[in-house]
């Protein structure tokens, strides 16, 4: 066992060793962190092109659980390095729980899970020479089915740690 841990160790040491040339710098390839709204997510964001991006977003909160995956187009802000911005189409899953619908909605309405679409427009910024992004977006949606439409309170700031 012990030398699966150490093996382990050596492996995350190289890996962040060979990553942390491209963190350090004005771009990222990989990060992950958490996003904080109404309620907390956490945040995985990949590029699979120089400007592509694609993201996946669990929210946790008092109502429930939303599970978005987005594609975003990143595109520069010439007068400021290290700054983007960014727009693009999604799609989410919500796990609501009956508690909050049962106090809120008098026939109970509300519960259960939906599905939706979603879009997103936001700003990203890759600290040069740390390796920390933070972005700030609005993720509006529409969700299908009984009590449910356009969502217009959706978004956050995130946090993440480049690889």
């Amino acid at each position: 066992m012990k030398k699966i841990v150490f093996v382990f160790i050596v492996a995350l040491t190289f890996f962040i060793q060979e990553s942390k040339g491209q963190a350090m710098g004005q771009s990222y390839t990989t990060a992950l962190g958490v996003k904080v709204w109404d309620g907390g997510g956490i945040t995985i964001k990949h590029f699979v092109a120089a400007n592509v991006a694609v993201e996946g977003i669990g929210y946790f909160w008092n109502r429930g659980v939303r599970i978005v995956g987005l594609y975003e187009f990143h595109y520069d802000i010439a007068s400021a390095p290290g700054l983007k911005w960014y727009v693009g189409p999604g799609a989410h899953v919500g796990f609501y729980n009956n508690t909050y619908y049962n106090n809120n909605y008098p026939n109970g309405d509300g519960s259960g899970s939906y599905v939706g679409i979603d879009g997103v427009l936001g700003l990203d910024y890759k600290f040069d020479r740390a390796p920390i992004n933070i972005s700030l977006d609005w993720q509006p949606s529409f969700e299908f089915g009984s009590n449910r439409g356009f969502i217009n309170n959706w978004g956050g700031l995130g946090i993440r740690y480049t690889f």
